[in-house]
């Protein structure tokens, strides 16, 4: 019997392995000046201004150079468009433009174009301090059947986590549709892999790092039947729903002309109203129709770079979250954005909002965005901020590059200085990114499988 036991006392409990990040520069949490402890894959206490964990702590990580913030939440994404950035026939054209010039080009597709694109985007957006990315895919050429089984293993091999989006289109030029018929699929085959991605795949579990959403495309590009059938799907496995909405005026026509519907009176029509669905780009709404989005708790991602590349519009950023309605933060694809840099589509979401609303939209409304914001709109309820509890998703920066000297405020000068690159990136506890690194993966090679990957896909054409 040991002393203590023979004295009546219980012996102490070994401490877990717990790091205190401490006395960052900044940091983008309440009462937490003196830095957060984490173990295992959560945050499990804040610290004060002054003080010292009053749990245990085995290690100690100086921060004091180092802003910390959530871990950025990417709402809106497409990952395969890394490949076209930049193209000469899709320069200074509008939406429907643009794409007419781009789907015979993504037609060519093949997986491993796809697994390139994928870590690439994704290893751009953990560089930039971003720790979870919702990706919409809905181009399934012949060749390209197992586009989330790609998608599944290229997020698994960067450590980041994932909302894989199986997207689709149905509703081709022939059946008076926007895309070709190449890159279009029947109904019966979109609904059959959407149901094994959902049912291999999609990991409700708190902390997951990958789950599934449904997400047809547009609706110029798919039927009201298989947004319907959708649906159905998504509510019997409880997934959540995703699609491009209100993105041009365009697409408001489109819909009037052939459905007779604005585009919400489609979105209610088809009962993707409610908060199971998130919408990108949400621009051409009217005070009524932002209203009923509101009541339901949809969800809109917006997508400053991409809307202003295309000249789609400006989202009402105010008005839809006054309503209720979730808002978030997307990049958009690499050919609309040409970057999936998610601090500098912070940095691009709080100019194009003060723009629309005036000096009053702040820093801490665009991290709000990107972090909350994001989250919520995404159905998770275990990441989006610094918390106890909450997953221990975090990025850190520095602010040593001479865009930083001078500035005052650090957690004002990430943004308006223009922050670019993520010092630390940690995601479930694990540091992915160690010194603006990602841990085992080696860029040099993956730029050039990316690169032979995007000449090989236009010289198709």
């Amino acid at each position: 019997m040991s002393l203590s036991q023979s004295l009546g006392r219980l012996p102490t409990p070994p401490v877990s392995h717990r790091v205190w990040l401490k006395d960052p520069l900044a940091i983008l949490a309440d009462d937490a000046q003196a830095g957060l402890v984490i173990e295992g894959q959560k945050i499990v206490e804040l610290v004060p201004q002054g003080q010292q964990p009053h749990s245990g702590y085995n290690e100690i990580m100086d921060c004091g150079h180092l802003v910390i913030l959530p871990g950025l939440i990417n709402g809106h994404h497409h990952f395969y468009q890394t490949l076209t950035r930049a193209l000469p026939q899709a320069l200074n054209k509008p939406l429907f433009g643009w794409l007419t010039s781009l789907y015979p080009v993504w037609a060519g597709l093949e997986p491993d174009m796809l697994y390139q694109a994928t870590r690439l985007a994704l290893a751009e957006l953990l560089l930039s301090g971003c720790t979870t990315a919702a990706d919409h895919h809905y181009v399934f050429p012949k060749a390209l059947t197992q586009a989330m089984d790609i998608q599944a293993e290229a997020a698994a091999s960067i450590g980041i986590r994932m909302t894989m989006t199986r997207g689709s289109m149905s509703l081709g030029e022939d059946d008076g549709g926007l895309p070709p018929q190449s890159t279009v699929q029947q109904e019966d085959t979109i609904l059959a892999d959407s149901e094994r991605v959902i049912k291999r795949y999609h990991n409700a579990s708190e902390g997951s790092m990958l789950q599934v959403a449904l997400a047809p495309c547009s609706p110029f590009s798919v039927t009201p039947e298989l947004m319907r059938h959708s649906a159905t799907l998504a509510a019997e496995h409880k997934v959540m729903l995703h699609t491009h909405l209100a993105e041009t005026i365009e697409e408001e026509n489109f819909c009037l002309q052939r459905f007779g519907l604005r585009t919400v009176d489609y979105l209610d029509s088809v009962g993707w109203l409610g908060p199971q669905t998130w919408l990108a780009h949400g621009i051409h709404f009217n005070s009524e129709e932002i209203q009923r989005l509101g009541a339901a708790g949809t969800g809109i991602c917006h997508c400053p770079t991409s809307n202003m590349m295309l000249a789609s519009g400006m989202a009402p950023v105010q008005e839809l979250e006054a309503a209720g309605c979730p808002v978030g933060i997307g990049v958009d694809g690499s050919a609309s954005n040409d970057g999936s840099n998610m601090i500098q589509e912070v940095r691009q979401a709080l100019y194009l909002q003060r723009l629309k609303y005036g000096a009053q939209v702040s820093h801490f409304d665009a991290y709000r965005w990107a972090t909350k914001g994001s989250a919520k709109m995404l159905g998770r309820s275990d990441i989006g901020s610094l918390a106890v509890g909450k997953q221990a998703d975090i990025a850190c920066f520095k602010l040593d590059e001479m865009r930083f000297s001078g500035s005052h405020d650090p957690l004002a000068a990430l943004l308006l200085c223009g922050a670019h690159k993520a010092e630390h990136v940690m995601v479930a506890g694990q540091w992915r990114v160690k010194n603006g690194v990602i841990d085992g993966l080696d860029l040099g090679p993956l730029l050039q499988q990316h690169r032979a990957a995007a000449q090989a896909l236009v010289a198709k054409i």
